[in-house]
């Protein structure tokens, strides 16, 4: 197909037959390029193709590369088809209304305020309206200037834009602008979001469930949502939070706590009650199980450091001059060798220095990979480090054949020792045939998944139990071969603690399934599907399989609020491991609002004071002691609290004031 269009290209343009084809993208000239890519319109163009030993010409137009994919992506039903052409497409704005949404007679109706606040620009239009963050919204139509007629049709409408305004700030939403879309919400912003729209609805009698909503949210805004929470249940709600912060739970009217343990040590309730109930010293008996309420109690803690490790001037790396999105171009540097967190309130530019501009940046120069590098004019020091590994939350795989044991290796090593058997041996058995990606040992019907998908029209897809493996995955001649009376298949469903005894005396495997105890993770069956597992699990196995590495001492590790999910024992086991990397010479940066993580790092640099227009510029960096001591820094006040510097009473004083 392309030879045709290239050769009529060619005579059009006078270029040489198979210059088209042959020269490099980015050195064709821009119109050839665009004629590529969106067709040549009603040029007729000559096709041939060759059928044995003769050829077949025809004529016809030529529609466009973008044209073309465009088609096969509208008509696409498969879901995985339709990601793979996601993935070379991007989102830009209309060449005629720029972004901006309306017709030109709908752009040019405005509105005018008397705020001093907007005294350069108090005239404007529905799309400059929604590029305001939310206070800043809520200031422009508190003093708007309409005239008797006007300001009677609006007295309503106003009511409500002022009241919903309101109870976005007061989940701690302020500095999101009106037009931000859907998908670039963090989990917790759309789950406030969703609140705020309840608070306004007035209904009584409703039970609302929360999953973690202090998700991203600072120290600072903590305060104003759990006064959100107890007004949905003063207007006579029930409202129900799954949630690991210590003030939220403090502040609960009942705490029902699941344990001992995770996973096979769970599933029971150890404590259950109001929390000056359960937190006063009658309560032993009847807590003795519950490790939250230890920690509520002080009887555990996550202890702070008793030294901080130095900082070395000659070994940073420096960030000169960000400006992206809200960043007021600024220095940052980050030493290496240490544990430093950003920190800094809800949209005060953590995400834009560290995740758009760090590291994209490092991605190209360490990675050798692609990267869209945020705002900035250089980056200085990175030929002090090696790689760049960040460590989310997201999924280890998207399909059941991908579980821990495969993603940490130690399955490769499984396979082989079954493959040594005095059984695999006499029947031929390679390491391929205990695979379930192999089709000569995994069950056909599944394709060793153990579950098939049924795809359903209108609904998420269902994954079923396969019929004729049971969820082995395995066929019945490679479940014969067993290694002290278990199959491979028993040995996936075993739980890591387990593992770690059946292979004590197998170094390769013993010392990989350590790893994953290490993070604590030794009640998580080898073999589980990884689309079951959480978040923080995921983010788990992932730290897991860093340690199994042979460490450079050279490497920057990167996690974005890496406590999400977790449990204050979870925290001090993370906090651990990644002092495990730091102590092997390599870095960690953290972004996170855990006080709990904040207080134990080297170094903290701190991004505000606020969100959106108002953050952007670096408030202080320096030691936790240090950023305690800074008052301008909502970080340092509650840190101050964290490091028992001030009570935790005058710390939610102070928060109130600040509010």
């Amino acid at each position: 197909q392309f030879e045709g269009v290239a050769e009529t290209l060619e005579r059009q343009a006078g270029l040489e037959a198979g210059h088209l084809l042959e020269t490099a993208w980015e050195e064709l000239p821009a119109p050839l390029q665009q004629q590529l890519l969106y067709g040549t319109g009603d040029l007729h163009i000559t096709y041939s193709w060759k059928q044995g030993h003769s050829v077949h010409k025809y004529g016809g137009k030529y529609e466009g590369i973008i044209p073309e994919l465009n088609g096969k992506y509208r008509n696409l039903k498969s879901s995985t088809k339709r990601r793979q052409l996601e993935s070379y497409m991007d989102t830009i704005p209309c060449g005629s209304c720029h972004g901006e949404r309306l017709n030109r007679q709908a752009r040019n109706i405005r509105l005018e305020t008397a705020s001093p606040q907007f005294a350069e620009a108090p005239e404007l239009s529905l799309p400059q309206l929604c590029q305001l963050s939310i206070d800043r919204a809520r200031e422009f139509f508190s003093e708007l200037k309409l005239d008797e007629t006007g300001a009677l049709i609006a007295v309503d409408a106003l009511k409500e834009i002022r009241n919903r305004l309101g109870f976005l700030l007061n989940v701690g939403l302020e500095y999101l602008t009106l037009d931000r879309t859907a998908p670039t919400l963090s989990g917790g912003e759309s789950q406030r979001i969703r609140l705020a729209s309840q608070i306004g609805s007035g209904l009584v009698g409703v039970l609302y469930v929360l999953d973690e909503p202090s998700i991203g949210l600072h120290a600072r805004d903590n305060d104003r949502l759990i006064d959100t929470l107890q007004h949905l249940r003063d207007q006579g709600n029930t409202v129900l939070v799954v949630e690991h912060d210590e003030e939220t739970m403090r502040s609960a009217d009942r705490i029902i706590d699941f344990g001992p343990g995770p996973g096979i040590h769970g599933g029971r309730i150890v404590a259950d009650g109001a929390p000056e109930n359960l937190l006063s010293k009658t309560s032993d008996g009847a807590t003795g199980e519950s490790v939250t309420i230890k920690y509520l109690k002080g009887e555990l803690e996550i202890p702070v450091p008793q030294s901080r490790r130095p900082v070395d001037p000659q070994r940073q790396v420096v960030v000169h001059g960000a400006r992206q999105n809200n960043l007021k171009d600024i220095d940052v540097a980050i030493p290496l060798g240490t544990f430093t967190c950003i920190t800094g309130v809800s949209g005060s530019g953590k995400s834009s220095l560290v995740n758009e501009i760090l590291v994209e940046a490092l991605r190209e120069d360490l990675n050798r990979g692609l990267g869209e590098r945020g705002d900035h004019d250089s980056i200085s020091g990175v030929e002090l480090l090696d790689k760049l590994i960040a460590i989310d939350q997201s999924p280890i795989g998207r399909t059941p054949r991908s579980n821990p044991g495969t993603y940490v290796k130690v399955f490769d090593e499984i396979r082989k020792l079954f493959t040594q058997l005095p059984e695999s041996k006499r029947r031929g058995f390679k390491p391929g045939r205990f695979s379930f990606n192999v089709k000569s040992g995994r069950c056909e019907a599944c394709d060793g998944n153990g579950a098939n998908r049924l795809e359903m029209d209108f609904l998420a897809d269902v994954w079923v139990t396969c019929p004729v493996c049971q969820g082995k995955r395995f066929d019945r001649e490679t479940l014969e071969v067993r290694f002290k009376g278990h199959s491979i298949a028993d040995v996936l469903e075993m739980n890591v603690e387990k593992g770690l005894e059946l292979f004590e005396n197998v170094p390769k495997i013993f010392d990989r399934l350590k790893t994953l105890q290490a993070v604590g993770l030794d009640y998580l069956p080898i073999g589980q599907p990884s689309p079951t597992l959480s978040g923080g699990e995921a983010q788990r196995i992932k730290l897991a399989r860093e340690l199994s590495k042979r460490s450079t001492g050279k490497t920057l590790y990167l996690l974005d609020e890496p406590t999400t999910g977790l449990h204050f024992a979870d925290v001090r086991l993370l906090l651990s491991v990644l002092g495990n990397f730091v102590d092997g010479g390599n870095t960690v940066l953290v972004v996170e609002h855990n006080m709990d993580v904040i207080k134990s790092a080297d170094w903290i640099i701190d991004l505000g004071p606020e969100g959106g227009a108002e953050g952007g510029r670096l408030v202080v960096a320096g030691t936790p002691e240090q950023i305690a001591a800074c008052p301008e820094s909502y970080t340092g006040r509650a840190l101050a609290s964290a490091l028992g510097l001030v009570s935790n009473r005058s710390r939610r004083a102070t928060a109130a004031r600040a509010t």
